[in-house]
């Protein structure tokens, strides 16, 4: 080898023996460490029904698409903590009737031969049971997945609101942080 070569080498499996000791002392900080690296933002606490649909929704192969407790493709629409946001009556109609809930035209969900098409053909009780799966899919407030913010004010959003927001915002609109919202007023985004 020429004396360029051995460089190039020497250089290369530096990085390596590098990447290869920061990867075993953040996976021994990761195991060791006692609380989580990541606030878990999001709980599931099925009832018998709701375990249920999670079984349909392994065994359809809704993980194709999509991803819940943490299982799953990140091709579609993530899940968990979807429940935060939608009811069991709108998943459930989503579920049967998709275009007709969602008021636009689906990827994959909707009439033949989209790929999801099966999905609304399921028995009515497989139906509730995946409807029921996706309501108990929670996420806690200020967490990614939730439609509330964070229970504490921020300076931040409050010095932003004070200079953008125009005079009088909160006479013609809810401030969603004070929890002036319910579940059955968020739907799908119209198109």
């Amino acid at each position: 080898m020429k004396t360029g070569e051995k460089i190039l080498f020497g250089i290369f499996g530096l990085f390596l023996l590098v990447t290869a000791i920061g990867f075993i002392m953040l996976e021994h900080i990761r195991h060791t460490k006692a609380t989580p690296m990541y606030p878990i933002t999001n709980h599931y606490d099925f009832s018998k029904e709701g375990l249920r649909g999670a079984t349909i929704f392994r065994k359809k192969g809704c993980t194709n698409c999509h991803r819940a407790l943490r299982d799953g493709t990140n091709m579609g629409l993530v899940l968990d903590g979807l429940g935060s946001k939608y009811g069991f009556d709108y998943f459930y109609n989503f579920l049967k009737y998709p275009e007709k809930t969602y008021r636009a035209k689906t990827v994959d969900h909707g009439a033949p031969p989209k790929a999801a098409a099966y999905v609304s053909d399921l028995s009515d009780p497989d139906l509730k049971a995946l409807a029921r799966f996706l309501s108990e899919l929670r996420a806690d407030r200020g967490a990614a997945d939730s439609p509330l913010p964070p229970e504490e004010k921020s300076t931040f959003v409050e010095s932003i609101l004070q200079s953008l927001a125009p005079a009088g915002w909160k006479e013609n609109f809810k401030d969603i942080r004070n929890g002036e919202t319910d579940k059955e007023e968020h739907r799908a985004p119209t198109r």
